[in-house]
């Protein structure tokens, strides 16, 4: 792969974390007038929308096994990933979902290392993912260094990040059947809302549009909507096509980073020593993850030097 599609990759990715990233501020403010399951099922439903209006041309599966995986892709990376995120935030600290989520990488490498040709694992991704765990395990807990175990809550977020791990497996996969990025996120997008609808009764929810009447909700729905679920999904299933599934998933590392620089700004929160050396350790372990390992096993840096 020549080095313009993989920039292209890397940018792509990057652009999806820093949307997903400062999403929570979206959300919070949400949440004062919508139920967590509210919020999720109309973010969808816009992001399907838009994408139907931006390519509407009819996607024709060829086999069944192909309609199976993207019916897989929707339970996995839309309504099991974000249910069970938003669930497990009801029993244990954001602090833990944010550590703990921030496994997933690690869940990818050795599903893709299992299950798709060309993603083995290799030594500079275990360094990598050592320094970008505690770099965000400062950054999560922030000068309180006694994690609280809630095991409900806790083990929720884990199936989040398995899930999720699940998910950009199939998605690389799926990359590789030759549609259109914007139609294979769709019909994703489609089976996803297909299974919330089951969950729905379970949900303490009015389904009443009038917050949306206000400017501020509205304008913070059509960014979840519009951003980051049709766009960043798009966006993010070209980085995993371009670079695949394991080098993308690395850069979910860098969303403690993006939210604390978003708390800054944002909501005037204070940065402390502890989160600036966390926010140093998760760029290191990024810049890690990512170094580019030649065929042989050493860096491509560290062939050249041998070739010259």
């Amino acid at each position: 792969m020549s080095g313009e599609h993989r920039l292209t990759g890397h940018l792509a990715a990057a652009f999806t974390i820093f949307i997903w990233g400062i999403t929570f501020v979206s959300t919070k403010i949400l949440l004062d007038v919508f139920a967590p399951i509210e919020i999720l099922v109309l973010r969808f439903v816009i992001g399907y929308i838009a994408l139907t209006l931006v390519y509407p041309r009819r996607m024709g599966l060829r086999s069944r096994t192909e309609e199976m995986l993207m019916m897989a892709a929707g339970l996995c990376g839309v309504t099991l990933y974000f249910l069970l995120e938003n669930i497990a935030l009801t029993y244990t600290y954001a602090s833990n979902v944010g550590v703990i989520i921030s496994i997933a990488p690690f869940f990818t490498a050795i599903l893709a290392h299992f299950f798709l040709a060309g993603e083995k694992l290799r030594m500079n991704f275990f360094i990598g993912f050592l320094a970008a765990i505690m770099g965000i395990f400062l950054i999560s807990f922030n000068g309180i260094m006694v994690l609280q175990l809630n095991p409900i809550g806790d083990l929720l977020a884990l199936l989040a990040a398995g899930v999720w791990a699940v998910y950009s497996v199939l998605t690389r996969k799926i990359s590789g059947l030759g549609y259109h990025t914007i139609q294979t996120t769709r019909r994703i997008f489609f089976y996803g809302i297909l299974f919330m609808l089951p969950v729905l009764p379970f949900f303490d929810v009015n389904w009443s549009l009038k917050p949306l009447e206000q400017p501020a909700y509205l304008f913070n729905l059509l960014f979840l909507g519009l951003l980051a679920s049709a766009l960043c999904f798009v966006t993010w299933s070209l980085a995993v096509k371009r670079l695949g599934a394991t080098k993308t998933t690395v850069y979910i590392y860098l969303v403690p980073v993006i939210t604390v620089a978003t708390s800054v700004l944002v909501l005037q929160e204070r940065l402390t020593g502890l989160a600036v050396m966390g926010i140093m350790l998760t760029l290191l372990g990024l810049v890690i993850s990512e170094r580019q390992v030649a065929p042989g096993g050493n860096t491509i840096a560290e062939q050249t030097e041998k070739i010259s």
